[in-house]
């Protein structure tokens, strides 16, 4: 089974792209199932919209999953709502949407499973006070067959010793969000493929996809990048593609690799 993931799709370019590009993308890699971290995919580049998570769906994207941006706008609460989109599993109950979805490729089942570390949610108001640790959350999260989780997380340490307690029993660890990918691709040894950061699927030339004028005017005026809020999504520039291919035999990953080329 060969499963691509794509990091995190940011704004309306990059998400276009993807829908043009997924059928002959499926093709060349033999591709059995995609998942694509879509929470940066809306025009601003906050949340996504229920439209782009349609299309998404409709371009083959088997699993949309998300993070901290994933309650931005009503529009993308609404979008949660979608049977196929994930946002973090481990979170109390009450807050919109599921963190966990059971699907089937090539005649097996796969499980997707959605987590985030505390770094990466402590400024999400509408989680505030209901984020869960993420371990006893994967503990008791319902698994079955080829068990793939999207770790949208802050903490590179953290990130690497969860793939190193769930090694053999999650075929993989994929982690999101810092928009960067990371060299090392691993396949620990009881089988379970980690890569710390996929990085993002995004524009080039900016600061993890936003224009940076309004980042650096704010640290230089008041020493607080975010004090003017966020800047919009960088416009005009080259696309560039964060995902990987996941080679999985059985339960096990035996093949990692990146995909960088658009068709």
């Amino acid at each position: 089974m060969n499963i691509l993931f794509f990091g995190d799709l940011v704004g309306e370019a990059a998400t276009r792209l993807v829908i043009d590009s997924l059928s002959e993308l499926r093709r060349r890699n033999n591709i059995d199932f995609v998942i694509a971290n879509a929470e940066n995919c809306a025009p601003n580049g906050l949340g996504m919209t229920v439209k782009q998570a349609d299309a998404l769906i409709d371009a083959g994207v088997d699993v949309i999953t998300g993070g901290n941006h994933s309650w931005d706008s009503q529009d993308s609460v609404e979008a949660l709502g979608h049977p196929r989109v994930l946002r973090p599993y481990n979170l109390a109950d009450g807050v919109p949407g599921t963190g966990v979805i059971h699907a089937e490729a090539a005649g097996r089942p796969v499980t997707v499973i959605n987590l985030a570390d505390h770094a990466a949610m402590r400024s999400v108001r509408a989680t505030s006070g209901r984020f869960r640790p993420v371990y006893p959350a994967w503990a008791e999260a319902p698994r079955r067959g080829v068990v793939i989780v999207d770790y949208h997380g802050e903490s590179v340490l953290e990130k690497q010793i969860f793939a190193h307690a769930v090694d053999g029993e999650a075929a993989a660890v994929l982690g999101t969000h810092t928009h960067e990918p990371t060299i090392p691709m691993h396949i620990l040894p009881e089988g379970t493929g980690f890569v710390t950061d996929v990085g993002m699927t995004g524009p080039l030339g900016g600061a993890q996809g936003f224009a940076p004028g309004m980042f650096v005017s704010a640290l230089r005026s008041v020493g607080d990048p975010f004090a003017f809020g966020i800047p919009p999504v960088c416009n005009g520039g080259d696309i560039t593609m964060g995902a990987v291919v996941v080679e999985i035999t059985g339960t096990r990953t035996t093949g990692l690799r990146r995909l960088t080329q658009w068709p």
